[in-house]
């Protein structure tokens, strides 16, 4: 489907690279959903995601197993969604190309804060704590309202409140450790963006050192339960 891109408040974006490059990861799923990334040494790490989440895992996996249909359309709209993100920052003209219309509402309502970004370090980067023992692929770090910003982008079905959010706010966090491990500079401010269709677009901000200590929390419960 073609949309009027010209109609659109689109802008340009300055990118400011690190210097300091890390490798992209290999990762492994299990049949559990667990993911584990392989550093260059050869070590193994758990994936950010799966263990921030775990509280919510079994949850979420008995809904896949009800709503086999919609976990497959919620799936496919938060890679559609991230794509056309992850190109419109990258200044791409075919940011829209293959977005059905149900995506592009959520990237149209979510535009006004895209556009509060600026001076993009990376994007879809493999990061990796040796202090934490976790690794990921960060969506975005760059400059949000001037500010230097872990930025997370969510698509979702229904507006969150903060409270449901915390495992969101912990990954966030862990890539902040992560960032200053990798490229030594520290970051002190975390961005979740969500927009829903129900027409809402929710924006936490925060500062990571809120949420360490329930972090690391989440990390020793994950490794005493599940590991």
């Amino acid at each position: 489907m073609k949309y009027n891109i010209e109609a659109m408040d689109v802008k340009k974006f300055n990118h400011t690279p690190i210097t300091t490059e890390t490798p992209s990861l290999r990762v492994e799923t299990n049949e559990e959903g667990v993911r584990q990334y392989t550093l260059p040494n050869g070590n193994k790490y758990y994936s950010v995601t799966t263990v921030t989440g775990f509280r919510k895992n079994e949850f979420f996996k008995e809904w896949r197993q009800r709503n086999p249909k919609e976990s497959l359309r919620v799936l496919s709209r938060g890679n559609v969604l991230h794509s056309a993100i992850e190109k419109y920052l990258n200044n791409e003209e075919d940011f829209l190309e293959g977005v059905a219309p149900n995506e592009y509402i959520l990237f149209e309502q979510a535009l006004p804060e895209l556009n509060n970004i600026n001076n993009v370090r990376c994007q879809e980067k493999s990061l990796w704590s040796d202090t934490l023992r976790l690794a990921g692929r960060v969506d975005c770090v760059a400059e949000y309202k001037g500010k230097l910003s872990i930025i997370d982008f969510k698509g979702a079905t229904k507006s969150k409140r903060r409270e449901d959010i915390d495992n969101y706010l912990m990954q966030a966090t862990a890539y902040a450790i992560m960032w200053q491990e990798r490229s030594g500079i520290k970051i002190e401010n975390v961005v979740i963006l969500i927009t829903s269709e129900d027409g809402t677009v929710g924006v936490f901000e925060s500062n990571p050192l809120e949420h360490t200590k329930q972090l690391y929390e989440c990390i020793q419960e994950y490794s005493e339960t599940v590991v």
